[in-house]
This record gives C-alpha cells, sequence and structure tokens, in this order.
C-alpha cells in the first residue's frame, strides 16, 4: 500500500489502520492488504496455514484498531450451533424465554480451526456471513453493521477435522494461503518478539476506526471507476474456468467459478485500487487477487490432481493466459 499519493479523505483511518497492524508483523504485507480489502468490500476472509504464522495474532491486531466489538471462536469437535449463534434461556422470575446472543452477533469474529468445527456449526455460519442474520428460535435478527468473519484452519493437520463445504468456502471474498518465511524474515521475526518481551504491553490503541468511518470508506471505494475493459477482463478469467473446449483448463476443472467471483474480484478490484491510492482499478489488481479470489470457488479435476496442480496453481496458468486487452 502507497501513502505517497493523494487519498480520499474517508480512506485514510483505514490506511492509518493497515499501517498500525503491519506495524507488529512480519513479512504479511498481502496479508493485512487482503484484510483491509475484506473490511471496505464488505466480505470474509479464510486465512489458511501451518501454525505459528501469526494468522491470529494478525486479526487481533486487526480488533484493536476497531471501535466495534471483537469475538474469538475457537472450533472443537463437540462444538454446537447454538455455542455461534445463542440460545433460548428460561427465566424462572417472569416466567418467559429470553434470547442470548452468541459470539457471532460481535462486529469482527475470528473463527479459529474452523475445520474443526462439526458441518452442523459450519452451516450455523451460511446464514450469517451470506445474508448478515441469524435465524434463531423461529425469529431472524440482523447481525451488526459492519459485520466480518476471519476464520483460519490449519493446513498441515487434518486429522479430527471437517473439510468446508462448497457452499461454505464460497461465503469467503478471499482464501489466503500462507507459507513458512525466509530465513531474513525469520531473523525479524525473532527480533520483534525479543524487543516487545523487552518493551513490555504497549498503550492501548485510542484512535480506533469505528463503523461510520468504515461505512463511508466503502462508499467511497464503490465510486472507484472500474473500465468496461476491465470488467471485460475479469468476465474473461471467470468464464475461462467452464470452457471444457480449447481452453486453458480444458480438462483440469471439475467444478468452475460461478458469477459470485467475478463479483467478488471486481469488489476486491476496486478496494485495492483503493488501498493504493488510485481512483481506478487496474489490471494488475485483478492479477494480483485472481487467486485469493477464485481458488477457493475452483474444484480441479482428478486430472489435475493426479498432476499434482492445486486450484491455485490453475488460477495462476489461467492468468498467464488470458490477458487484459
Amino acid at each position: 500500500m502507497r501513502d505517497d499519493v493523494t487519498q480520499d479523505p474517508s480512506l485514510a483511518p483505514v490506511i492509518a489502520l493497515a499501517q498500525s497492524v503491519q506495524a507488529g508483523l512480519v513479512g504479511h504485507e498481502a496479508l493485512v492488504e487482503r484484510l483491509m480489502t475484506a473490511i471496505l468490500s464488505g466480505g470474509h476472509v479464510l486465512i489458511e496455514g501451518p501454525p505459528g504464522l501469526a494468522k491470529t495474532r494478525a486479526v487481533k491486531r486487526l480488533a484493536a484498531g476497531l471501535s466495534g466489538s471483537f469475538a474469538r471462536i475457537q472450533c472443537t469437535p463437540d462444538l454446537m450451533p447454538s455455542d455461534i449463534t445463542g440460545t433460548q434461556v428460561f427465566r424462572a422470575d417472569g416466567g418467559r424465554f429470553d434470547f442470548l446472543p452468541g459470539p457471532i452477533f460481535h462486529e469482527l469474529v475470528l473463527v479459529d480451526e474452523i475445520n474443526r468445527a462439526p458441518p452442523k456449526v459450519q452451516s450455523a455460519l451460511l446464514e450469517a456471513m451470506g445474508e448478515a442474520q441469524v435465524t434463531a428460535g423461529g425469529t431472524t435478527r440482523a447481525l451488526s453493521d459492519p459485520f466480518m468473519v476471519v476464520a483460519t484452519q490449519n493446513s498441515i493437520e487434518h486429522e479430527g477435522t471437517f473439510p468446508l463445504p462448497e457452499a461454505q468456502l464460497d461465503r469467503f471474498l478471499l482464501h489466503l494461503d500462507l507459507g513458512l518465511p525466509g530465513a531474513e524474515a525469520e531473523r525479524a521475526i525473532l527480533d520483534l518478539v525479543e524487543a516487545e518481551g523487552q518493551a513490555g504491553p504497549g498503550a492501548p490503541t485510542t484512535d480506533r476506526l469505528g463503523g461510520e468511518a468504515i461505512r463511508a470508506a466503502r462508499q467511497a471505494v464503490a465510486g472507484i471507476h472500474l473500465a468496461p475493459a476491465l470488467k471485460d477482463f475479469i468476465v474473461r478469467l471467470v468464464v475461462a474456468t467452464r470452457e471444457t473446449a480449447g481452453g486453458p483448463l480444458e480438462g483440469f476443472v471439475e467444478h468452475a467459478v460461478s458469477p459470485r467471483g467475478s463479483i467478488a474480484l471486481a469488489a476486491s478490484a476496486r478496494a485495492r485500487a483503493a488501498l493504493h491510492g488510485r481512483d481506478h482499478a487496474l489490471p494488475e489488481d485483478v492479477e494480483a487477487l485472481a487467486g485469493d479470489v477464485m481458488s477457493h470457488r475452483l474444484i480441479p479435476s482428478w486430472r489435475a490432481t493426479s498432476e499434482g496442480l492445486s486450484s491455485r496453481d490453475l488460477v495462476g496458468r489461467l492468468v498467464t493466459h488470458v490477458r487484459p486487452w
């Protein structure tokens, strides 16, 4: 993200929050940018990677910079849907049932190790993430505005886990795949942790980003120009996953990307352009985000799997074949 260009005033608090989150992380510029992109687009984020890569730390730093409420859900196989959405409690003194809201009613919700939650719990998140509402006890209740879910999952341990169904994956705007850092970044992480240990806990953040500021920033992002040619580029990328003959992914796709992928890619491109100080999106925004937007919406065929190609590999191949102009 750049700060050497003129920014829309409503985006300045978001840029400041991004810099604050990044200050306590090493080598996670892309992660911070994607989190900010999701905030500006009103979407949700799934972060996948081995343990110890500061996935939870990044979300906690983000929560510290927001004025809204924050909840963390640690998923386990015995988790129940009511543990997420809330439950009806009988009040003996009044002879009535009262609804006690669950953690999903907070503005920012961290769902840690989401693939350890059983299918019923994962299904309970579908309505909340897709429609920003929860139906419990026969009553539909609206969630906070803004509302954002950031989920994490471990990519190397699969015993006792429940893979997310395609319908659940499609609710996420972005799916990030984090890798292990190099030696230089590892040393910087060590120095950062030691410095924090010697300095003690930092001062609490006083200038936090509120809901009104987020809604104003989203309105500014909605005004980012998306040229007709760029819209065509986005559509050609998505439609290329459906080409059964003659396309760059012929024989490698079991299930192609739905129109929701086009919508998500356009919204994300606008947000990234805003974060980089532009009033218009560029092909580089689309290409940078294509893997995180499309990979979890694309299911490789048995042929692709047998050749060791993941959905992210296929999207990368697609980007090199489908050009903007």
